[in-house]
């Protein structure tokens, strides 16, 4: 027996992420020379408002070490802060500052000019398909725990 990747379904998924993830990157790196990491942590602050760096790394699934050398370098461009959470103060929340705030703004228009170029190459239906597909993909995975 042997495995046919190209129509393997993790494969598959898994070489279109990187793709996809390859070309978004191109899109928030041209303003502002972000990694991968950054960008995430970027990202996700800007859709919370205010959230921990564990939080970052649950909603990103990326490890801690990642999310904290990102921090890092956001805290450094002076793009978020840190704030000591009172209840725990062994954890921190993280914020953006105006600067942070100013460039998730700049780049998000961009991303999503970037996904609605995808959308618009697949057709409106294939879209809606697609993305009713990975909703179902997801809910089923989480179902078995990821596993």
């Amino acid at each position: 027996m042997q495995l046919d990747l190209e129509n393997f379904l993790p494969y598959r998924l898994h070489r279109i992420a990187g793709t996809l993830s390859k070309q978004a990157r191109d899109v928030y790196r041209r303003k502002h020379r972000l990694t991968v990491p950054e960008w995430r942590v970027l990202a996700t602050i800007g859709q919370f408002g205010k959230i921990t760096a564990s939080g970052i790394g649950a909603h990103s699934d990326m490890h801690k070490t990642k999310v904290s050398r990102a921090v890092a370098a956001l805290e450094e461009r002076r793009w978020l802060v840190r704030e000591t959470n009172e209840a725990d103060r062994r954890e921190e929340f993280l914020t953006l500052t105006r600067q942070g705030r100013r460039a998730y703004e700049e780049i998000v228009p961009d991303l999503t000019g970037f996904e609605d170029r995808l959308k618009k190459e697949l057709g409106a239906a294939a879209s809606g398909q697609l993305l009713s597909a990975l909703a179902r993909l997801e809910a089923v995975l989480l179902d078995r725990g990821g596993k």
